[in-house]
């Protein structure tokens, strides 16, 4: 599993988190029935709080991406198509909301593009 923080952002840590489990999770590098590392064990390897790590489990587990058993540990949970329709209508409501913005602000559409093509090479692992 792989997981970059980056402390210059103004997304809270536990936030970085959770959107880099959920990604690979609905990007199958984390499949169903996979082990996640236990909290400590993630916090201490991101040189994070426990407290940062239990926070983004918590959210994770709410929204249904991951599940802990008492003694057995905590797995990735099999992601259904609601979920996935779930972030795609997120989504769809965040590229709205841009692009009203763009638009009101004299951006073109190509620029749009170009914008978007160089913000998905960028944050792409």
């Amino acid at each position: 599993m792989d997981i970059l923080l980056k402390n210059s952002s103004e997304v809270p840590i536990y936030r970085q988190i959770y959107e880099q489990i959920k990604g690979q999770i609905l990007n199958k590098k984390l499949k169903a029935g996979t082990t996640l590392p236990p909290i400590r064990a993630l916090a201490k390897s991101l040189k994070v709080s426990v407290i940062t790590v239990k926070r983004a489990y918590q959210e994770l587990g709410n929204d249904g991406y991951i599940e802990t058993a008492v003694g057995r540990g905590t797995f990735v949970c099999e992601v259904d198509e609601s979920l996935r329709k779930k972030e795609i209508e997120e989504f769809k409501v965040k590229i709205h909301a841009l692009m009203s913005e763009a638009k009101a602000s004299g951006i073109s559409f190509e620029d749009v593009i170009e914008i978007i093509k160089d913000s998905y090479e960028l944050d792409i692992g």
